[in-house]
């Protein structure tokens, strides 16, 4: 490297790191020196927080889609309250702070208003995201999305499921999964933590709204998640991406162990990775080494109830059942796997 590339390079104020022996066009929007930090560092999310590497990296991925023509709207929560403490923000996008239960309400007005301006001559071709937790999207908003989809509005909804309410005080949310100990979910009585039987899975209520795309992703593999935004973006009407980013705070798991705990979702098939086109389902990221659940438990402080002196095989059980089912409905298993 030249003594003029050398300051080039760190003019930037961007370290890239990998897929730098790939041809451009190939490496990832995190490996390219332009990319946009569309959230910023100065963000006061814990070590190890999924949701804003997640955040990140989607966001960014959409902002390179669309040639920065980005608008965010961002529901109350974790993402919103670690990244814009007042005054101060991580954003560097224009972004709008919606209320808990209204983000794809919020979403849907600011396209309807880029269409008009459009229609007048008065505005250029600028693209929506909202961006919830689980908490703000499979219960709060819930309503709202729904009526996102049933209207085919043309925006990207963006969910970070950490599987709880978790800058409140970890309660329970509708995507806690079965067993897992909350503040409102306490390992006592006979079945101990998250009742089973209850919670929803958006991405297939999503499926059911037969929109032009759904798709889920994890943090363990972000080219994929890239991806995956990336050609939400491509696409007109509404579109709803469900990543799924553990919480060290609220799993009780060490905070470098954020990739690990996404990946043993996915390669258990506790959390199934897949891609949907109105309502039919066109692809899924294969397991090759499928795993037991008890290894995604195990490390999980709000599943130790499961293996204390006497282990809850019965609940274990009931869970690997769960995972098995997402492996046959989605088709999970790669031929190698078979």
């Amino acid at each position: 490297m030249s003594a003029l590339q050398t300051v080039k390079f760190y003019q930037t104020g961007t370290f890239t790191v990998g897929n730098r022996l790939l041809a451009p066009e190939e490496r990832s929007v995190q490996a390219n020196m332009q990319r946009t930090n569309s959230l910023n560092s100065g963000h006061r999310a814990c070590q190890g927080c999924g949701e804003a590497l997640g955040a990140r990296y989607a966001i960014d991925a959409a902002m390179n889609a669309t040639n920065r023509q980005l608008i965010a709207a961002n529901a109350t929560g974790c993402l919103e309250v670690f990244s814009t403490p007042y005054p101060e923000t991580s954003w560097q996008i224009p972004w709008i702070h919606s209320l808990f239960g209204n983000t794809a309400a919020v979403a849907t007005g600011i396209a309807a208003a880029i269409k008009v301006k459009k229609q007048k001559g008065q505005g250029q071709d600028v693209c929506v995201v909202a961006q919830g937790g689980d908490g703000g999207t499979t219960d709060i908003g819930f309503g709202c999305l729904s009526g996102m989809f049933e209207r085919n509005d043309d925006v990207l909804y963006i969910c970070y499921d950490n599987g709880g309410y978790m800058n409140t005080g970890v309660q329970r949310s509708s995507a806690t999964p079965s067993a897992a100990r909350t503040a409102t979910t306490m390992p006592l009585g006979p079945e101990p933590g998250n009742p089973f039987g209850q919670g929803k899975f958006v991405p297939a209520i999503a499926m059911a709204h037969e929109i032009p795309y759904v798709a889920t992703a994890t943090v363990a593999d972000l080219r994929d998640l890239e991806n995956k935004v990336t050609k939400a973006m491509s696409l007109r009407g509404a579109r709803y991406i469900h990543i799924l980013v553990p919480c060290p705070l609220g799993w009780g798991t060490a905070s470098h162990d954020t990739i690990r705990m996404a990946r043993l979702a996915k390669e258990t098939g506790i959390f199934p990775v897949f891609e949907a086109e109105h309502g039919e389902l066109k692809s899924a990221l294969a397991i090759r080494r499928p795993l037991p659940v008890e290894e995604y438990l195990r490390p999980q402080k709000r599943f130790a109830h499961l293996f204390g002196k006497n282990p809850a095989v019965e609940t274990i059980a009931r869970i690997q059942a769960q995972a098995d089912k997402n492996i046959r409905r989605y088709g999970l298993l790669s031929k190698e796997a078979a």
